[in-house]
């Protein structure tokens, strides 16, 4: 997933915000409890997406994919007084462990969160989003993306994380492409080739689409 030297990235790191107690808990937590770790949105992607929304300063965010609440506390630091994060998620066996992080982040007023499929749970909303970050299961991205697409606010950005899937996208020759790199390079071709958005991929971690609503 990581598309610089290591050396590289400890530099980087170096150079970032340091994580406070709390994320660095849900890093070892994750870590030591969750299937699947690497998918943790991690120190500088985390730093990325709160500066992000601290620059953005929207008022909704919809995040599709919760996880164990990284990225969630990281968006949610950046919200103004008013701002708000609705945040779905399928898996109810992290919930109690999500839940937790949550009300230790003194963050539980701006954060809505919903166990549930996405894909139904987001026709129950009655919000407008400036601002949605993918990161869920990559087959169903595009079906995420237009569902959203209509209530992203002009100037709302549309966030689609692991695009690059640790350089699958770009398999050539004879090489046999599974079902979800096929899925985000359709995802990628797809937000590329919508005139409703302006947008660039991002080499950050795994890769970012981000796309601005025109």
């Amino acid at each position: 997933m990581e598309f610089i030297s290591p050396e590289l990235l400890t530099y980087c790191e170096s150079h970032s915000s340091e994580e406070d107690p709390l994320l660095k808990h849900i890093t070892r937590e994750t870590h030591a409890k969750v299937l699947m770790p690497r998918m943790l949105s991690g120190k500088l992607q985390g730093k990325f997406l709160e500066l992000l929304v601290k620059m953005l300063q929207p008022k909704v965010i919809l995040e599709i994919g919760t996880y164990t609440g990284y990225s969630g506390i990281c968006m949610a630091r950046g919200l103004g007084d008013k701002g708000k994060l609705i945040t779905l998620d399928i898996n109810d066996e992290l919930e109690t462990m999500v839940r937790d992080f949550f009300e230790k982040s003194g963050l539980n007023h701006k954060i809505d969160y919903r166990i549930g499929n996405a894909l139904e749970t987001i026709h129950t909303l009655d919000d407008s989003f400036d601002l949605v970050f993918i990161d869920a299961d990559k087959s169903n991205y595009i079906n995420y993306y237009n569902l959203v697409i209509d209530r992203v606010n002009s100037g709302g950005i549309i966030i689609a994380d692991n695009v690059l899937w640790s350089g699958k996208v770009i398999l050539g020759g004879h090489q046999k492409i599974d079902k979800d790199t096929k899925s985000l390079i359709d995802y990628n071709k797809m937000v590329q080739n919508d005139p409703r958005v302006e947008n660039m991929l991002l080499p950050l971690r795994d890769g970012l689409m981000m796309a601005r609503k025109l």
